[in-house]
């Protein structure tokens, strides 16, 4: 396959050249192209002569790939790297991967990128579909390729996942015609809650603090020291008795918890907080679990170690963590619901400003059976 250059909205995308080098081993410095990518870790100079030429030029050669170099159509600054990956001529199918250079990052670069090299597979190889693939938890990549017009449809596992990345992946893919036009804002743009929901999931899980009384409570992420805390308060009688969890509860139990809340973050689907007293010690959970049907509902789940009851540290936590639902992930409404009879929850939701609404006659599962429930919410109304 002949190499080609595309000139489309402010870019050149052309074949890498060896003058590339330099700037290529420059860019792979960066943290998130190695966090995120498959490029050798140390990346040296030796790895970018060999991608810009070798690798790329064997690529176009044999007709398995199309990589390009984006660069500004203007002053023919690189800005990064964007194309085909694969090319799989039985389906007429092909990969997009792409990274973005340190220092072109914020511009849209990368979406006009993608978008044009669409418009090129489509309309000259042509190719019938175009496939992407990201590591869960790889939020920004994942915004690109919305904004390019691919429909995100679900998760497989990564058969490369990068260096110690997690195997779960996100897939996604683009048919002719779907492309969006040159200039369109497409979806999932700027102010979008998709773009928004972005910039909190794809950061690291972060500390909110919250005061009961004269007590300073911090809501973190949960730690390994953290599973003897966890086992002890899910083999508490009263919290076997108002909650699902596993009974009898196993140490694996609590691991696999601790393995849920890191991949439900990088999913962008659940925040899980360790409620840690004064000295960091583990005095509770606490989570927020988004709606996969509304997006701008989540539903609170709570529990606290039998040491730390009684002394309104959940009810502090609890308005902590909805207050930032409401501001940090837009959320409208943030639900309650406890086991009918569970009054310590009842009051714990209560005093965190929520307004309990009813009963849901037979609203939730417990142990294998329905059992009635109340229901209630803090709205974001009700913080202003």
């Amino acid at each position: 396959m002949e190499p080609v250059e595309i000139i489309e909205d402010g870019l050149l995308l052309r074949p890498w050249l060896a003058s590339d080098a330099d700037d290529v081993h420059r860019a792979c410095q960066d943290p998130d192209i190695q966090r995120w990518t498959t490029v050798p870790r140390p990346y040296r100079p030796e790895h970018a002569h060999g991608f810009v030429t070798g690798m790329s030029a064997r690529a176009w050669a044999d007709g398995s790939g199309a990589p390009f170099a984006v660069c500004d159509a203007a002053s023919g600054e690189l800005l990064g790297s964007c194309g085909l990956v694969t090319i799989d001529r039985a389906l007429d199918s092909g990969e997009i991967g792409y990274w973005t250079a340190p220092w072109a990052r914020g511009r849209g670069v990368t979406v006009r990128a993608v978008r044009a090299v669409a418009r090129w597979a489509f309309d000259a190889l042509p190719l019938h579909r175009l496939i992407w693939q990201a590591e869960v938890g790889n939020h920004f990549s994942r915004l690109v390729a919305l904004r390019a017009g691919f429909q995100v449809s679900g998760e497989l596992r990564l058969a490369h996942p990068a260096g110690d990345g997690r195997a779960e992946g996100w897939v996604g893919s683009l048919l002719p015609g779907e492309v969006p036009a040159v200039g369109a804002d497409g979806p999932a743009g700027p102010g979008t809650l998709d773009a928004r929901r972005a910039a909190v999931f794809g950061r690291p899980q972060p500390v909110l603090f919250a005061t009961a009384g004269d007590v300073e409570l911090r809501l973190r992420p949960m730690e390994e020291r953290d599973l003897d805390g966890v086992v002890a308060t899910c083999q508490d009688p009263d919290t076997v008795r108002w909650t699902g969890v596993p009974h009898p509860y196993q140490r694996t139990d609590a691991e696999g918890y601790l393995t849920y809340g890191g991949l439900a973050w990088a999913r962008g689907t659940s925040a899980c907080f360790v409620l840690a007293d004064p000295d960091d010690a583990f005095a509770g959970t606490v989570d927020l679990r988004l709606n996969p049907v509304d997006p701008l509902l989540a539903e609170v789940g709570f529990m606290t170690a039998p040491h730390a009851r009684g002394r309104g540290w959940m009810p502090a936590a609890l308005g902590a963590l909805a207050a930032w639902g409401v501001t940090g992930l837009d959320l409208t409404r943030v639900e309650w619901k406890a086991h009918v009879g569970n009054t310590a929850s009842r009051r714990a939701a209560e005093k965190a400003g929520f307004t309990v609404e009813g009963t849901l006659r037979g609203g939730v599962s417990q142990r294998g059976q329905r059992v009635d429930a109340w229901v209630g919410a803090l709205l974001a109304e009700d913080l202003t």
